[in-house]
């Protein structure tokens, strides 16, 4: 499904199917299931749920993604991404901050984590970081 360009929506979008935004879109977007395409000439103010969001336009708000979260060239995006996947095109805008947690595991814990800890999150790192905890 297709929102053109001259559509203006306020309020809650919510929907089973995937769907291209091309218009305005204020308030919240929720396609928990589904696949989200922000095109080049949308503009987004809302928060953000959907399977996978492509963003090619501008989002204003969070955007949350079950699977992947891709912004590309001359997407721009102003507000927090979480997603087990992100990926941000050369040419693309983002301000804000990206929590990459999927399933059990915990990616984030590897930053905040100290460095002993967090060594054992890669056994490539383990050995050099355990040598340097001996000395």
């Amino acid at each position: 499904m297709n929102i053109g360009k001259s559509v203006v929506i306020k309020g809650e979008l919510n929907g089973s199917e995937d769907l291209t935004i091309e218009g305005q879109v204020e308030g919240k977007i929720e396609l928990r299931q589904n696949v989200l395409t922000i095109g080049a000439n949308a503009r987004i103010k809302a928060q953000v749920f959907a399977k996978a969001v492509i963003i090619l336009g501008e989002v204003t708000g969070n955007v949350s993604a079950s699977e992947k979260v891709d912004i590309r060239d001359n997407g721009s995006v102003d507000g927090d991404i979480a997603a087990p996947r992100v990926a941000i095109a050369e040419g693309a805008h983002f301000r804000g901050s990206i929590d990459m947690q999927k399933g059990g595991a915990s990616p984030k814990a590897e930053t905040k984590a100290p460095a002993a800890t967090a060594s054992t999150q890669s056994s490539g790192q383990q050995t050099p970081a355990a040598a340097g905890d001996n000395r």
